[in-house]
């Protein structure tokens, strides 16, 4: 699925929209079940590729999230969990509405987040 969107939403290289997609999981305020991790079917990414530079930032909101320590063994599951729950919902968005602008998209996400941050 990853592949797919990227290719969608013509991101350019496919840790973008892993990025988004954990942060858009993130953002609907769930707890997943780490019983529930599904494999990755071979495809796995290092994470310096997948986060950068903001390795420390994306491990902070999930460890947040959990109330667990950035070192706890099973921080690297939720991650993949939410990345999964991510791209599931923003592909589902995309086949709700097959008309749907990646471009426009991802700004109405940006500024729906914003409301929510100022409310």
């Amino acid at each position: 699925m990853v592949a797919q969107l990227t290719r969608k939403l013509n991101l350019g290289t496919e840790n973008i929209i892993a990025r988004i997609a954990l942060t858009y999981s993130l953002s609907k305020d769930c707890k997943l079940d780490i019983s529930k991790l599904k494999d990755s079917g071979g495809k796995e990414y290092s994470k310096s590729v997948l986060f950068g530079d903001y390795l420390d930032y994306y491990l902070g909101m999930v460890a947040m999230h959990y109330g667990l320590h950035i070192t706890d063994k099973d921080l690297s599951k939720y991650v993949k969990l939410h990345i999964d729950h991510g791209l599931t919902l923003i592909n589902a968005d995309f086949e709700s509405a097959s008309n749907l602008d990646s471009f426009d998209y991802i700004i109405g996400k940006i500024a729906s987040g914003i409301t929510l941050i100022k409310n």
